[in-house]
C-alpha cells in the first residue's frame, strides 16, 4: 500500500505550483501588411463579427492574449487607437456566454495605465453591437455562472467597481500560479454576480475582491497625495468611502495605513536623492515630503534602507543600488488567498512563490 494512502493524506499535485500561463497568443504581425486585419477577424469570427469603421487601412496592428481560467476565460487586445472596430454578436453563436468588456478611453494610456474605462456586459446569445477604439480586456463566462437577464443593467458605481477588479486582475495574471485558479474562479463570479443584482450574500461573498478594489483605490488616492500634509487615513476614509476599520485591517499586511503613507515618503526621497539631476538639499527633499526635522528623518531613513539619507545619495549618484533595495518590498509573511495575493501586489509586496 502507498505510504502517502497509508498515513490518510493525499498525494500533492506538482503541477499545482505553475505559474498561470498565457493559453493562446496572436499577433497581426506574423501576417502581411494587407492581410493583418482579416487574420485578426478569424480570430473571433465563430464568436462575433469584427469590422472597420473606418473602412479599407493600410495596415492594422494588434495583440490578443487569453487565460484559461477554469471554466472561465480572460482576454486582453490591444490594437492600433486610430482603428474604429464594430463588434456585432453572431445569429447563431458558438456559445452563449456572458461577455463582460472593459474598454479602455484611447490616449489615455494602454491596459496598464491609469485610462478611463467603460464597462459593459452582455450575452453572446443576445444581439448586440458595440464600438471601441484602443485597448480591450474581456472576461468570459458561461451563461449558468450568472443568474441575469439577457441584457442586465448595472449601477454605475457597481460598474466603475467591476472595472476597477477585472483591471486589477489583469495586472495579477502574471502572478497568478495553478492553485490559485479556484479562488479566482469564485472570487470573480462572486463580483459579477454582486454587480449584476447586489445582495447582502452576494456582498459578504464578494468581500476579498473587494478588499483588493479598495486598495488599489486608496493607493491611487494615496500617490495623488502623497505630498500634501493633510493625508491621513481619515481622510483616505472620506475620499474612498470606506470606515477606519476597515482601511486599516487591508493595510495590515503593509504594517497599516500610516506605516504604509510614511513608508511610501520615505521611498520618494530615496527616489529624490538618488537622481544625480535633483540639486536639492537633503533637507528639502525630507520636507518635501512632511519630514521637517531633520534628525528624525535621518533616523528613519536609516532604519527603512540601512544608511543614511547623504549615503544614499552618495551611491545613487554613482549609480549603485545598495543591497538591502533590492529586498525592500518583501513582506514578513506569503499571499496563500487571492486576496492576499492582489492586495500585496497592490501595496508592491512581493509574492512567496512557495505559498
Amino acid at each position: 500500500m502507498d505510504a502517502q494512502v497509508e498515513q490518510g493524506r493525499k498525494p500533492t499535485d506538482p503541477l499545482l505550483d505553475d505559474p498561470l500561463d498565457c493559453a493562446i497568443e496572436c499577433d497581426t504581425a506574423c501576417a502581411s501588411a494587407h492581410e493583418r486585419f482579416e487574420f485578426f477577424r478569424s480570430w473571433h469570427s465563430d464568436i462575433v463579427d469584427v469590422g472597420l469603421r473606418c473602412g479599407e487601412i493600410v495596415t492594422f496592428k494588434a495583440q490578443e492574449k487569453i487565460w484559461q481560467l477554469g471554466d472561465l476565460a480572460f482576454a486582453a487586445i490591444d490594437y492600433s487607437p486610430h482603428h474604429l472596430l464594430r463588434w456585432e454578436h453572431k445569429k447563431k453563436p458558438a456559445v452563449d456566454h456572458w461577455l463582460v468588456t472593459v474598454k479602455f478611453s484611447p490616449g489615455a494610456g494602454s491596459i496598464e495605465g491609469k485610462p478611463q474605462r467603460k464597462l459593459r456586459m452582455k450575452n453572446l446569445a443576445a444581439p448586440d453591437i458595440c464600438e471601441t477604439e484602443g485597448a480591450i480586456i474581456a472576461l468570459f463566462l458561461p451563461h449558468s455562472a450568472i443568474a441575469a437577464p439577457l441584457h442586465p443593467e448595472i449601477a454605475e458605481s457597481a460598474a466603475e467597481f467591476l472595472a476597477d477588479y477585472l483591471t486589477l486582475l489583469h495586472r495579477n495574471l502574471a502572478h497568478l500560479r495553478q492553485s490559485n485558479i479556484s479562488g479566482v474562479v469564485a472570487a470573480t463570479e462572486h463580483m459579477v454576480a454582486a454587480a449584476v443584482a447586489p445582495s447582502q450574500e452576494r456582498l459578504e461573498q464578494a468581500q476579498a475582491p473587494f478588499d483588493a478594489v479598495i486598495t488599489t483605490r486608496a493607493i491611487r488616492a494615496i500617490e495623488a497625495r502623497l505630498s500634501d500634509p493633510e493625508l491621513s487615513p481619515d481622510l483616505l476614509c472620506r475620499s474612498i468611502g470606506v470606515s477606519r476599520s476597515r482601511l486599516y485591517r487591508i493595510f495590515e499586511p503593509a504594517g497599516g495605513i500610516s506605516n504604509y503613507i510614511r513608508r511610501k515618503r520615505l521611498l520618494e526621497t530615496r527616489r529624490a536623492l538618488s537622481n544625480s539631476a535633483d540639486g536639492r538639499s537633503v533637507s528639502n527633499i525630507a520636507e518635501s515630503m512632511g519630514f521637517m526635522d531633520p534628525s528624525t528623518y535621518s533616523r528613519m531613513f536609516k532604519r527603512e534602507f540601512g544608511l543614511s539619507p547623504k549615503g544614499a545619495r552618495t551611491l545613487g549618484w554613482e549609480g549603485i543600488q545598495h543591497s538591502t533595495w533590492l529586498s525592500i518590498d518583501q513582506p514578513a509573511g506569503c499571499a496563500c488567498t487571492l486576496n492576499s495575493l492582489l492586495i500585496n501586489n497592490s501595496l508592491r509586496l512581493s509574492i512567496n512563490a512557495g505559498c
